[in-house]
């Protein structure tokens, strides 16, 4: 198993309890009885039913483990600096006259759609420690992006 610290906000924790308790008390339950099902049809070998639902046991129970493993070691995200960008703080930027959103989130809570970005990914390494009228520079294969940080949210 991984040493590793999992930073993640108080939100993300929440997230992970819910879905191990789903997984827990529902999903093991379908799974369990899928496989009833599967066995009651008889033979094993040539049994889809059956392949399927000890495919989907196996991945439940995985995640199970990862969840287990990331709350154990998960290190509470909490915003200590008003005036400078962190893991946790939400950060508007602009980039050739379009603003952005980016919550600075550790790495099992990215979601790039709600704009969580990974304090380890080039964005939000170019972020930290900045503050408000500062700019960010990020490499990408064609050059360079510059992000002029406009608030601090």
């Amino acid at each position: 198993m991984s040493t590793q610290d999992f930073y993640l906000t108080p939100e993300g924790i929440n997230d992970l309890k819910t879905e191990l308790d789903d997984l827990v008390k529902n999903k093991r339950k379908e799974v369990a009885n899928a496989l009833k099902e599967a066995k009651d049809f008889g033979d094993l070998s040539e049994n889809s039913g059956w392949d399927d639902a000890k495919e989907k046991q196996a991945f439940i129970e995985g995640r199970i483990a990862e969840i287990n493993n990331i709350l154990k070691r998960a290190k509470t995200i909490e915003k200590v600096s008003s005036d400078t960008i962190g893991v946790g703080s939400k950060v508007q930027v602009t980039l050739d006259g379009g603003t952005q959103t980016f919550h600075i989130v550790g790495s099992t809570e990215v979601d790039l759609d709600t704009g969580k970005i990974s304090h380890e990914s080039p964005i939000g390494k170019a972020l930290l420690g900045k503050k408000v009228g500062d700019t960010a520079e990020v490499e990408v294969p064609a050059g360079t992006i510059t992000y002029k940080i406009t608030k601090l949210l």
